[in-house]
């Protein structure tokens, strides 16, 4: 395969090889001016234009960020096909400290990028971005969700993200102890940011026992300020080997189940907020040898994506809320045939 400059083989391998990826389109954004680096990556659009949020993060290369985008967006493709959404998956990533180098006039750059695809990517917020920032791209790109009701939009996704969450932890709980209430489980949320808070205040109203972390000092001591009766962990790692803990819920960035953190969790349940959270083929196997539910996150997580793809059509909170409350179905269904074909597994080695 002929090297692109600047893209490692292992990158280009990712680009091309159906197993890993098979990404219709990936464009290299530049703009010099305003001093944007990004990369927006299109996994599919074979059910629709492909929808994803732009991630804002100081990746430690620009390989970490085509690598990311490829990720995220492949896993888009599986959550807006398992929401049941009209969409392929996309994604985008903007290279740098949102806190540092976000501008109007960055974020405007971006927009004209997006708006240059012609509808074959729609964009909404993730990590590093808001509403705000959605009315800023929205200047230069009409394919652009995640606004503002001010401006047309439908407002902070993350509601029913978290939302969405819950239903898939509901339904967990309903798998593994045949009931579907978090009462009087123990929940260890890592990440209480945009999603992680309100998820929080969805398991205090259940009736669960909530532990919290995250990196950011000030979303810890928002969210205990709110809610003074949660515990914290010093970190995620003091998070998963916390004692009696039921559910793990990773809600920050992915690859948070590795081969480092599995054989340290305490919890029988996974079910949380973050992308991507298998840091590479076989961790799932190793949760399933430690008799580890796992939530597929794609499924759970997509209570945003329906908000933002029904902003498209004249958004409707309570159409959105009926949709995502389906998660909690469609996270059973699949924990049924994981089991029969778990069992089949089990008879054929017997065979």
């Amino acid at each position: 395969m002929t090297g692109v400059p600047g893209v490692p083989a292992d990158v280009m391998h990712t680009l091309f090889h159906s197993d890993q990826g098979g990404h219709e389109q990936v464009v290299i954004c530049q703009d010099r001016a305003s001093g944007l680096k990004a990369v927006i990556a299109l996994h599919s659009t074979a059910l629709g234009p492909a929808l994803g949020g732009t991630r804002f993060y100081p990746y430690a290369s620009e390989e970490e960020a085509i690598a990311d985008a490829l990720n995220l967006s492949r896993g888009m493709s599986y959550k807006n096909a398992m929401a049941g959404l009209d969409h392929g998956g996309g994604k985008a990533v903007i290279i740098g400290d949102p806190e540092l180098i976000k501008t109007e006039a960055l974020l405007l750059a971006y927009g004209r990028f997006v708006a240059s695809l012609g509808g074959r990517y729609v964009t909404a917020c993730d990590v590093g971005t808001y509403v705000a920032d959605m009315d800023v791209v929205a200047g230069e790109c009409r394919w652009t969700t995640g606004r503002s009701p001010e401006n047309g939009g439908a407002g902070d996704s993350s509601v029913l993200t978290a939302f969405g969450v819950f239903q898939g932890m509901r339904a967990s709980a309903q798998h593994m102890w045949g009931d579907p209430t978090l009462r009087g489980r123990k929940v260890g949320v890592a990440g209480v940011g945009k999603v992680g808070r309100h998820l929080v205040a969805h398991l205090l109203s259940d009736g669960a026992e909530v532990v919290v972390t995250d990196v950011r000092e000030e979303s810890v001591r928002t969210i205990t300020e709110l809610y003074p009766d949660i515990t914290v962990a010093a970190d995620t790692d003091a998070l998963i080997r916390t004692e009696g803990l039921d559910i793990y819920a990773p809600c920050a960035l992915g690859g948070a189940l590795n081969d480092e953190s599995v054989p340290a969790l305490t919890a029988k349940v996974v079910c949380g907020a973050a992308n991507n959270q298998l840091a590479h083929p076989g961790v799932e196997k190793d949760l399933a040898d430690r008799s580890i539910l796992y939530a597929p996150d794609y499924v759970v997580n997509a209570g945003g994506v329906i908000q933002v793809a029904d902003e498209l059509h004249g958004f409707d909170f309570d159409r959105c809320k009926a949709k995502a409350t389906k998660i909690f179905d469609t996270t059973l269904a699949i924990f049924a045939r994981a089991k029969v074909c778990l069992l089949y597994t089990s008879l054929s080695g017997l065979a």
